[in-house]
């Protein structure tokens, strides 16, 4: 009986990812915004019905395709974190790390923009999507983190009009960021939008005739992002 369990699971698994696969196709030359179950199901040769049993709605297909792709740049954050180990260059890891993310990124452009680019009218995510979301920035946090508990972190300034922001921010992102200080976290808050700023106007063309070294580029605005959270560095290199 286990025997027969398995060998529906394998299959299960195989037309499944089969359906994924062509959805990621459909994104490439449709967008998500035209996903469709039923276009799916015909050029994988499936009746709808049969597909429904996998994904009963588009919107559980774009789930689907969402938290793969935030799993899969969050490992590709996590791979660069751990091949770099523990040490005392914070920012040469941050700027690392963020590379790792780029570079996934520029790889990945259609699953890229699908969690990172205009949303997809009259989908909501539901949260499951929250977890998976989370890994790329819990990885840069560890670097901050760490560096703070080594007492290397100097908080940035934080004037009068944005401390109270800074203090809610530091007590909804708690479980994230842990004792870094309100200062510090409202940084790495504007960082991480930075961050995908670069990568998003790199990806969809806003660096056309602006930026022509880009890769030299985004490592100089890493590392003075880094400096902007509190991680100690020399001077940035233009």
């Amino acid at each position: 009986m286990s025997t027969v369990r398995g060998a529906r699971e394998r299959a299960r698994a195989e037309v499944t990812a089969a359906i994924k696969d062509e959805a990621r196709r459909q994104l490439a030359t449709e967008g998500a915004a035209r996903l469709s179950l039923r276009a799916v199901a015909r050029e994988l040769g499936m009746v709808s019905s049969a597909l429904y049993r996998y994904f009963p709605s588009r919107d559980e297909l774009l789930t689907a395709l969402i938290v793969d792709a935030y799993d899969a740049v969050g490992e590709a954050a996590e791979l660069a974190a751990a091949r770099l180990g523990e040490g005392a260059d914070w920012a040469g890891r941050w700027v690392e790390v963020a590379a790792a993310v780029r570079a996934w990124a520029l790889a990945h452009p259609h699953e890229y923009a699908l969690i990172y680019g205009s949303p997809v009218p009259g989908y909501t995510a539901p949260g499951d999507t929250v977890p998976p979301a989370a890994r790329v920035a819990s990885v840069l946090i560890g670097i901050v983190r760490e560096a703070h508990r080594a007492g290397a972190v100097t908080p940035p300034p934080l004037g009068d009009e944005a401390g109270p922001e800074a203090e809610r921010l530091a007590g909804e992102l708690a479980e994230l960021t842990g004792d870094l200080p309100p200062a510090v976290v409202a940084a790495l808050v504007a960082a991480w939008a930075q961050l995908f700023g670069l990568i998003s106007f790199e990806l969809f063309g806003h660096f056309h005739r602006v930026v022509e070294d880009r890769e030299r580029f985004f490592t100089h605005s890493l590392r003075a992002l880094a400096r902007s959270v509190g991680l100690p560095g020399g001077p940035v290199p233009v």
